[in-house]
């Protein structure tokens, strides 16, 4: 199931025309080794397995003590797209990065994905989320456009790849956005002004309760927050696994996340 589209505009207070292409930064901040290790860390520990196992044997597809679940890979960086750029501030990158996903696989072969983020000098677990979206599309962006960053379009569930002046499509979603042979990184801002640009934090649409800008509303916040409390206490019926330690307050803290958070609970149990 698809997410239904926002009503037209989502990120600053004001409509920004075409911007030049060199006004842009070349690429997002990149994510540091070390960094990189830290959630590797957050996502392997003992304590995190356990919550693994429960994920994974929600739904009686396997045995809690045979989940068996084990981290595959390395973190990787997860983007998404950035206020600032389609605000069109000069020199601001395309995307941000909102979190670390590491792949958790189970004996049976389920995949999750553990979002972590950086909260004081610690790297803690904040979502569990089916599939291995992060990773199949970091992996994909790597061999469409070589040392381009990927991104997500976290209001449209698109995937992209970018490098230099050029924007390409990952998935379904981005094709229908920009078609599938990509389009220049100044007509993909044109497009996510005129359809973001009047819901940036800081808008009328923001201050009206819509948390960080988008489509969460302050309803839907509150339920997040219980369904990490009901987490807490051991309901694993919750689809989205919220870390205790992280709470309602790391969802918030990633501007995003609720958006994305809200994709993953209606494709829990099949893909988009």
């Amino acid at each position: 199931m698809k997410l239904t589209r926002l009503a037209p505009a989502a990120l600053a207070a004001a409509l920004i025309g075409l911007a030049a292409p060199h006004a842009f930064a070349d690429q997002a901040p990149l994510a540091s080794a070390e960094s990189k290790a830290a959630a590797h860390r957050a996502a392997s520990a003992p304590a995190t397995l356990d919550t693994l196992s429960r994920f994974f044997a929600r739904d009686g597809k396997v045995a809690l003590k045979a989940a068996a679940p084990h981290i595959e890979g390395d973190a990787v960086p997860v983007y998404a797209l950035s206020p600032q750029f389609v605000a069109g501030k000069a020199g601001a990158p395309v995307a941000q990065l909102e979190y670390l996903a590491s792949t958790a696989v189970s004996s049976d072969g389920q995949k999750a994905s553990l979002w972590t983020v950086q909260q004081g000098s610690a790297w803690t677990v904040v979502n569990i989320a089916t599939g291995d979206d992060e990773s199949r599309y970091a992996a994909a962006g790597a061999a469409k456009l070589p040392g381009g960053t990927v991104f997500q379009e976290p209001q449209i569930n698109a995937w992209y790849v970018e490098k230099g002046d050029k924007v390409l499509p990952l998935d379904e979603d981005a094709v229908k956005a920009i078609g599938a042979n990509g389009t220049t990184l100044a007509a993909y801002q044109k497009r996510v002004a005129k359809a973001y640009g009047d819901k940036l934090p800081g808008s009328a649409y923001d201050r009206s309760g819509k948390a960080g800008g988008y489509a969460e509303t302050a309803e839907e916040t509150r339920a997040q927050a219980a369904q990490a409390a009901a987490v807490a206490e051991g309901d694993t019926t919750s689809s989205t696994a919220v870390s205790a330690v992280a709470g309602a307050g790391a969802a918030l803290a990633l501007g995003l996340l609720g958006t994305a958070a809200l994709r993953r609970r209606r494709r829990l149990g099949g893909r988009a």
